[in-house]
């Protein structure tokens, strides 16, 4: 029987709409005629998604009893004896309750796919096996119900649900996912918009991974070599000079002409140590890389132009950005350079672009010597000049007499010229081997290995010493050189990790991958175990390969104190290289140490503020709750007491303070909730164009009668407004005018239009508020030790700012002439929108109006 197939709905986030995806497809399917029914569908009681069940088949559920409570599942067996052709399972990753013929909703599918049932299936990105770790670090949350990465990758089809984290926290704030007791929870902790924001990068991601395979995939079935151009993929050659920015950004604009273009900056190194470039350069080149939306990549390959080409036919890049040589005329005797050769061997799908830049023909400087040689091609050129030179003049002094002491010093040139290019031993041939033809052929007697004068003598061996100590002093500078270049290396990566540790700069992931570079290593990580007889534990890694699971496993191990150590895999390092990698892994030490010290910090820093937050508020309402409880309990104790018998003006009287204690409490209760809202931003205005004449009298119900005096022209532009949420913040800001405004002195409210925007003024003859104070005034929870007992928790003009803001105004206060505070509520007029309010997206208000009046400063 053939193996059914599988459909993924992988959500980006809970609520994101997986679920209802799903149900959809099965709609769809039945009305082309596919069997399909509803193995298990969990519709957590959201109305949209438990209708979308009408009408489809749902297959019985299995009813289990575990520890006295009655649950249900899937009943497996159920499902494989109907035997349709497509069966709809929600929650792959969800654990079965014990006694279930599986342990996991994963393999219940599986067996469903075994019997040739194709399965439509959902699944959360946090709920991936290999994501667990990094899941928690995001939201602190350990996700106990986990489905192994390759289930979900062997899926034929995988589709993202995906929404944005402002939109799924409008269908929280809405009731759409969560019961209404449970949203303020779920907005403050698990879908805070770093959370989703996070979570929704991990999903996408992942799936583009799964698409890169896919295309690998296909490509390597089908044989295909060329290079297809799905996309623009524009790889940037570096060489580690100062050109390389100017390479890069030249890149990114063409990235930017073409959708979905991406840029991969490669440098290539040479296989036998350290990296010749500039440390410093590449690390600057590698952040503007970064910072510009690419990637760096470090390459080793000794043939630098076949390893670009491989780089880039590998990434299926179609552009390839090099820089025009900085070689002088002369050097391109040696050679047509990398630019050329790229060129000519890219083929029809790779497009080169040779970019011109301030260092063309300026000289690129010797090359470093490696190794303690003088590279192989230097190596044999000495070696035949040292040996086919002699021979030659030999054969062409024959026909010449030129005398001995000028035919001496042609051969001692031959000796220099192979000292220079080959070194010590190529020049030590070279000298014997011209020793011997110039007593064979031109001492007498000719033709003999025999020498009749003695200062014919004096003079070869002359000839041979000075050979001798030519090749000794080249071959000393050779390794001078290379000791200086080794030099100058290791102090600018020491250098660099002096500046970071001085600035700290450098992560651990950072620091890592730079390690991988320098020593063109596969993969770098750093190890740490707790004890001498712990397990070996990866605290970061970088690179590729197979993961280590002890310091002896690497090729090689840098120990870091007794519990730590530094582990390479590449290649065997030489003795002279540890000691800069002793330098790194103590950075290494350094960085991680930092890592974890920021993470308690920030810990201790949300701690410390929601600490701070909480005691403010406890000391704050301590009074204001407690005031009028104590009034409503003593009415309502007086009122039940047999002892008295109160008249009906008594009655009416302890029934008005009972009465006027709600509704101080239900003030103090709505602001406290409204600032919740505020700071969990869920606060989503529901727009729309009204006069302001039509709001702003209903919010001075709550204020004592001839208090106000009201000055709004029937005359203004509508304005595009929240009507609750500005009546909410009118009312806070003139009942907290009225309160410290004289009794003989009226708060004045009025409006005016001013270009695109109307504004509300508050005016009252208080006593006014300092300059210095002004702006924190409209910080929460002011009132406490700034103000007198009971007047108002701190949170009336805050949220009356907080409200302003979130229908795109603003609320100020400036001082009124002649004494006294005035508060201007700016609002939008109808026909404009702050960029960062949703156009045509449904909101809620905040509630209706009456909050409790204060002057949070004085």
């Amino acid at each position: 029987m053939a193996r059914g197939k599988l459909r993924i709905y992988l959500g980006a986030a809970p609520g994101v709409g997986k679920t209802y995806a799903m149900l959809s497809e099965a709609h769809r399917r039945v009305e082309r005629g596919t069997d399909c029914v509803v193995g298990h569908v969990e519709h957590h009681d959201r109305p949209r998604t438990e209708v979308m069940l009408h009408g489809l088949e749902q297959v019985p559920r299995r009813r289990l009893e575990h520890r006295g409570a009655a649950f249900t599942e899937m009943d497996v067996d159920a499902v494989l004896h109907r035997a349709p052709a497509v069966a709809l399972v929600d929650e792959l990753a969800h654990t079965n309750v014990p006694g279930s013929r599986n342990a996991k909703r994963w393999q219940d599918v599986e067996e469903l796919l075994a019997a040739g049932i194709d399965v439509v299936s959902t699944v959360n990105i946090q709920h991936l096996e290999s994501l667990g770790d990094v899941v928690e670090s995001i939201t602190g949350v350990r996700q106990r119900e986990t489905v192994p990465d390759e289930v979900v990758r062997r899926a034929d089809q995988i589709e993202l649900v995906d929404m944005s984290p402002q939109a799924l926290r409008r269908r929280m704030a809405h009731g759409n996912i969560y019961q209404p007791d449970k949203v303020d929870a779920a907005l403050s902790n698990y879908f805070r918009p770093g959370n989703l924001t996070a979570l929704r990068e991990l999903a996408l991601l992942w799936v583009a991974d799964r698409v890169d395979e896919y295309l690998n995939a296909y490509r390597s079935e089908h044989q295909v070599s060329r290079i297809w151009g799905s996309r623009e993929r524009i790889v940037v050659g570096l060489t580690g000079g100062p050109e390389g920015r100017t390479l890069i950004r030249r890149a990114a604009r063409l990235a930017e002409k073409g959708a979905g273009g991406e840029v991969l900056a490669v440098y290539i190194s040479r296989s036998d140590g350290l990296t010749s470039a500039s440390p410093k350069e590449l690390a600057v080149q590698r952040t503007l890389v970064e910072d510009l939306g690419g990637t760096f990549h470090h390459v080793v390959g000794d043939d630098i132009p076949a390893s670009l080409l491989d780089f880039a036919r590998g990434v299926n890049a179609t552009q390839i950005v090099l820089g025009s040589s900085r070689r002088k005329a002369w050097q391109y005797v040696f050679g047509p350079g990398v630019g050329a050769t790229v060129a000519r061997e890219s083929g029809p799908d790779l497009d080169v672009h040779i970019v011109t830049h301030e260092e063309v023909a300026k000289g690129r400087g010797l090359p470093v010597a490696r190794g303690g040689r003088l590279g192989r091609t230097r190596i044999v050129s000495g070696w035949l000049v040292g040996l086919a030179g002699p021979a030659i003049f030999a054969v062409l002094l024959n026909t010449v007499d030129l005398g001995l002491a000028n035919d001496m010093l042609l051969f001692l040139a031959v000796t220099v010229a192979a000292a220079l290019l080959g070194g010590l031993l190529p020049a030590l041939a070279s000298a014997a081997f011209g020793s011997l033809l110039l007593n064979y052929f031109y001492t007498p007697p000719l033709h003999r290995l025999t020498v009749a004068d003695p200062k014919n003598i004096v003079a070869i061996a002359i000839f041979f010493g000075v050979g001798m100590s030519v090749a000794s002093v080249v071959d000393l500078a050779a390794r001078r050189t290379h000791q200086a270049a080794r030099l100058r290396a290791e102090s600018e990566i020491l250098s660099f990790l002096a500046g970071n540790v001085l600035r700290g700069e450098t992560g651990l992931d950072e620091l890592l991958e730079r390690v991988r570079e320098t020593f063109a290593m596969e993969s770098a990580a750093l190890l740490e175990r707790a004890g001498d007889v712990e397990p070996w534990t990866c605290a970061g890694r970088a690179g590729f390969g197979p993961p280590l699971g002890r310091p002896e496993d690497a090729d090689v191990d840098m120990p870091v104190g007794d519990h730590m150590a530094l582990a390479l895999t590449g290649r065997v390092l030489p003795a002279e290289d540890r000691r800069v990698l002793a330098a790194f892994a103590a950075q290494a030490a350094v960085a991680l140490d930092r890592r974890r010290l920021q993470e308690e910090a920030d810990q201790a820093k949300e701690l410390a503020e929601g600490n701070r937050i909480r005691t403010a508020l406890l000391a704050a309402v301590s009074h204001d709750l407690r005031t009028p409880l104590a009034g409503i309990k003593a009415a309502v104790s007086s009122l039940r007491s047999e002892d008295v018998a109160w008249s009906e003006e008594d009655r009416a009287e302890l029934l008005e303070g009972i009465e006027e204690g709600a509704d101080r409490l239900d003030h103090l209760v709505g602001n406290l909730l409204d600032m919740s809202r505020l700071h969990t931003g869920t606060v989503t205005p529901l727009i729309r164009e009204i006069d302001v004449d039509e709001v702003v009298p209903m919010a001075l119900f709550g204020v004592p009668e001839d208090s106000v005096e009201l000055d709004v022209p029937e005359t203004l532009p509508m304005v595009a407004v929240d009507p609750g949420l500005l009546e909410r913040s009118v009312a806070n800001l003139v009942e907290n005018a009225v309160k410290y405004s004289p009794a003989r002195h009226r708060v004045l409210v009025s409006a005016s239009a001013l270009v695109d925007r109307v504004e509300v003024r508050v005016v009252d003859r208080g006593p006014g508020v300092p300059d210095e104070a002004k702006d924190r005034i409209f910080e929460p929870f002011q009132r406490y030790g700034d103000a007198p007992r009971g007047a108002g928790v701190g949170l009336g003009l805050a949220v009356a700012r907080g409200f302003a803001e979130a229908m795109g105004g603003s609320l100020n206060a400036e001082d009124t002439p002649g004494g006294g505070l005035t508060m201007v509520l700016s609002l939008r007029a109808a026909g404009t929108r702050p960029e960062h309010l949703p156009a045509g997206e449904p909101g809620t208000s905040a509630g209706e109006p009456g909050t409790e009046p204060e002057r949070q400063a004085s």
